[in-house]
C-alpha cells in the first residue's frame, strides 16, 4: 500500500495548505482547516523475473574480494575489493585520501586490470605529478579530469575499466538535476547512478568523500546507506601517522583498523605500529606509564606522560592532549579522594606520545599511575604495563580483550603488568599483578606514602622488586 501525503483543507471555502494552520488563508475563518487524505493507491502483484532459490543454492563466489596489494587496506575491507561493491572513503582535507587511492589504482592496474581514475578537483597533469613522486605511474592506469556525471559514464562505457576511483563525489554534478554540486540532491543522484553501474558491470567503485567540521561525511545521510562500505581516514596533520577504519562493511568486519604513514615519497603501510607511540628514554623518567589500547581488534601499545607542577592560580590548569579532558578530570578527582594525593593546588598536564588519540577506558590506570609518578617524582627502573578502567569509587574494572593486550605487551618484551582482578590467561614470562583499586596499584608501586600492601606477590621469594628508582 502506498500512503499519500496529507492535505489540509478549509471546510468553508476549500482552500488547501501543505500543513495545518489555525486560520484559513483565503476566507480567514478560524478552526475550519482539517486534515484530508487522497484515496490510497493499491499496488498489484507482478510476476517476478526469476524465482526465489534456496539459500544453499546461492553462489557466494561472486562476492569474493580481490586483494588491492595493500595489506592494511585489505585488512579493513575484509579480503580486498569485492566486484560490484561501492566504497566511500571520507577524511579531512590533506589527510592523504587521494594519495592512498592513487596507490591502490596503481597496484590494481599493475596486476593487469584496467583502472580509471577520475579527478574532478585536479587536472590530469597534477595527478600525474603526484604519481611520479610516489611511484604510481603504471601503463594500465587511465586518468580523466571530469566533473560531469554523463561524461564519466561515457568514459566507463568506452574504457570498460575493472576499477573506478572518483575524486570526489561532492564535486561531480548532473546538469539535469537541480542544485549545486555537493548539494543533497546532486550527491544522491551521482551516487545512485554509480551504484547502478557498479552492480551492472560487477565493477568495484571507490568514492572519495568530504567531511564536515564535526567529522561526519558531508552530504545526505542516505549517501552512507547507498554505498556498501564506509571508511574513515583519520590522522593528525602534524604527524605522519594515519589510521583507516570501517564504520560500515557489508563484506567484512566493521571493527578493523589499518595503519599507514604519510611521507614525502607517498604513503606506506605500517604493519607493526606499536613502536610509534612509545618514546625511548636513556634513563628512567618520572611521569610515564605504558598501556595497550584496542583499535578495533588490533592491540596498540601507547605511552602516557604526565607533568605535575605547583600553581599559584585559584583554579589550576588541567590540560590533556590525545586523551579526553573530562576523563582526565575524573581520574584526578579519584586520585584526590580515594588515593590521598594532593592535587587540588597543582597544574596537571597529560599527553600521549606520537600524536596518538586514546579513547580506550583501559588506559585509565596508566593515566593515574603517570600522574602519581610525576607528583612523587619517582621513576620506574622497569617499564610497567597498566590496564584497567577506573571507577568513581576508586575500583578497577576489567576491560575487553585483556588476553590480547597482555599477549601484545609480552611480544614486545615487557615483563610486568598491573591488571584488575580476574585477568584470565597470563602470557609466559610476564609477571602479572592483580590490583583491585587505584590506591592498591599506587601502593604496589611505592607511589603512596602509606604502603598498605606488600610486594611479595611480585617476588615469590619475599624480596621486594625494585620498580621505583632507589627502591628497597
Amino acid at each position: 500500500m502506498v500512503k499519500s501525503n496529507a492535505i489540509y483543507r478549509c471546510g468553508e471555502c476549500g482552500w488547501t495548505a501543505p500543513r495545518w494552520v489555525g486560520r484559513c488563508g483565503e476566507c480567514q475563518a478560524w478552526g475550519s482547516v482539517a486534515e484530508t487524505r487522497a484515496p490510497s493507491a493499491t499496488v498489484n502483484a507482478v510476476a517476478p523475473a526469476r524465482s526465489a532459490v534456496p539459500i544453499e543454492d546461492v553462489d557466494a563466489s561472486t562476492t569474493s574480494g580481490i586483494p588491492t596489494g595493500i595489506g592494511e587496506l585489505d585488512r579493513v575491507l575484509g579480503a580486498g575489493l569485492t566486484p560490484g561493491a561501492v566504497v566511500l572513503l571520507a577524511g579531512e582535507p590533506g589527510v592523504g585520501k587521494s594519495t592512498l587511492l592513487l596507490e591502490v589504482a596503481a597496484r590494481w592496474s599493475a596486476a593487469g586490470r584496467r583502472t580509471l581514475y577520475v579527478t574532478a578537483e585536479e587536472s590530469a597533469a597534477q595527478v600525474r605529478q603526484r604519481a611520479e613522486r610516489t611511484g604510481a605511474v603504471t601503463p594500465g592506469l587511465y586518468l580523466a579530469a571530469e566533473s560531469d556525471l554523463g561524461t564519466v559514464l561515457g568514459h566507463i562505457e568506452h574504457l570498460k575499466p575493472e576499477l573506478l576511483v572518483l575524486d570526489s563525489v561532492q564535486t561531480v554534478s548532473v546538469p539535469q538535476v537541480e542544485g549545486v554540486p555537493g548539494g543533497v540532491t546532486q550527491v544522491r543522484e551521482v551516487t545512485a547512478a554509480l551504484v547502478r553501474v557498479a552492480k551492472q558491470r560487477a565493477m568495484p567503485v571507490v568514492l572519495i568523500g568530504h567531511v564536515t567540521k564535526d567529522g561526519a561525511v558531508a552530504g545526505p545521510r542516505t549517501l552512507e546507506h547507498l554505498v556498501d562500505v564506509v571508511l574513515s581516514f583519520e590522522g593528525d596533520r602534524h604527524s605522519g601517522f594515519r589510521m583507516i577504519r570501517a564504520s560500515k562493511n557489508r563484506y567484512g568486519p566493521a571493527d578493523e583498523v589499518g595503519c599507514f604513514e604519510l611521507g614525502a615519497a607517498g604513503i606506506r603501510q605500517v604493519t607493526d605500529p606499536s613502536g610509534l607511540f612509545v618514546s625511548r628514554h636513556d634513563e628512567p623518567a618520572a611521569g610515564t606509564c605504558l598501556s595497550v589500547s584496542l583499535e578495533g581488534r588490533r592491540p596498540l601499545l601507547s605511552e602516557v606522560q604526565a607533568l605535575v607542577a605547583p600553581s599559584a592560580a585559584p583554579v589550576p590548569k588541567r590540560i590533556s592532549n590525545g586523551i579526553d579532558n573530562s576523563r582526565v578530570s575524573m581520574i584526578l578527582a579519584v586520585l584526590q579522594r580515594k588515593a590521598g594525593l594532593r592535587l587540588h593546588n597543582k597544574e596537571v598536564y597529560v599527553s600521549t606520545v606520537g600524536g596518538a588519540r586514546v579513547n580506550d577506558p583501559a588506559t585509565d590506570l596508566a593515566v593515574a599511575i603517570s600522574i602519581a609518578s610525576a607528583l612523587q617524582e619517582r621513576a620506574f627502573n622497569a617499564p610497567i604495563i597498566a590496564l584497567g578502567e577506573v571507577g568513581l569509587s576508586g575500583e578497577l574494572r576489567r576491560v575487553a580483550g585483556l588476553d590480547r593486550r597482555l599477549a601484545e605487551a609480552a611480544r614486545l618484551g615487557f615483563g610486568i603488568a598491573l591488571i584488575p582482578p580476574g585477568g584470565g590467561v597470563r602470557p609466559r614470562g610476564m609477571r602479572v599483578v592483580e590490583v583491585a583499586t587505584v590506591a592498591e596499584a599506587l601502593a604496589v608501586l611505592h607511589l603512596r606514602k602509606e604502603v598498605r600492601q606488600s610486594l611479595t606477590q611480585l617476588d615469590p621469594a619475599g624480596r621486594h622488586l625494585a620498580l621505583v628508582e632507589g627502591g628497597q
